[in-house]
């Protein structure tokens, strides 16, 4: 059986989110998910409230709907994010990049790096960070809408030792699409097991059920990009008019 993961979920933890907790498990859970990877905004917590929100993922978790809290952190510009998770304290005043990026290394925590394509965050991105993250995320419903980000995939074809990863950056429903992490189901469900999947990379991406990679190009391919590129162009114009 093949388990599948949304991840970068905010809930109403998080400033700007809207659902709590039971509301996203339930959800999710009728969506075909399993489980889901939270990245809370670091501006929303603390260390109390981040061990607060721990419990609170843990209560609301079951053995059919498991719950992996984690933090999005950005740095001083607010252009890199990373999304961080593990049994790990809140790592406060900590927006230097490489900084942070080492400091949840060597605590065991597992680090992501968010949406590259929102204000240009690929060009920031340093070499020397690929030793300290698992992945990138390939395709943020967010911010990418619905087809990956070029940018990511390049970032990725440069660094083979991380991982795609797909991110509905969820914060209301519209920002839902049916894109999920998997992994085979080998036992009952726990943080620490999941967090060992991905430590180990057994796991894969993919959208509409359908490996991530066979969007990167072809038909498949060329008919998302063209899909994206008239989303945005009918919601450019409706802004316009929405203006007159």
């Amino acid at each position: 059986m093949v388990l599948r993961a949304a991840v970068h979920i905010h809930s109403e933890w998080s400033c700007d989110g809207t659902w709590p907790l039971p509301k996203l498990s339930s959800f999710l859970k009728k969506a075909g998910y399993s489980l889901m990877f939270t990245s809370e905004h670091a501006a929303s917590l603390s260390g109390d409230r981040w061990e607060s929100y721990r419990r609170a993922c843990s209560e609301n978790s079951s053995n059919e709907f498991l719950i992996i809290p984690g933090v999005e952190y950005s740095d001083a510009s607010n252009v890199v994010h990373l999304l961080v998770w593990g049994d790990i304290p809140f790592l406060e005043n900590m927006d230097d990049t490489e900084r942070l990026l080492k400091t949840a290394y060597e605590l065991g925590g597992l680090t992501v790096l968010a949406h590259p394509s929102r204000k240009n965050a690929w060009q920031k991105f340093e070499i020397s960070w690929t030793p300290f993250l698992i992945g990138i995320e390939q395709w943020n419903r967010k911010v990418d809408g619905v087809a990956p980000s070029i940018e990511a995939m390049r970032l990725l074809d440069h660094s083979p030792t991380l991982s795609p990863f797909v991110g509905l950056d969820f914060h209301r429903i519209n920002q839902f699409l049916p894109l999920a992490m998997t992994f085979e189901d080998r036992g009952a469900l726990s943080e620490e097991r999941v967090l060992r999947v991905l430590r180990e990379k057994t796991f894969s991406a993919e959208a509409f059920g359908i490996s991530l990679q066979h969007f990167r190009s072809g038909i498949l391919g060329g008919t998302i990009e063209s899909t994206e590129r008239f989303r945005r162009m009918v919601k450019q114009i409706m802004g316009k008019r929405s203006r007159h």
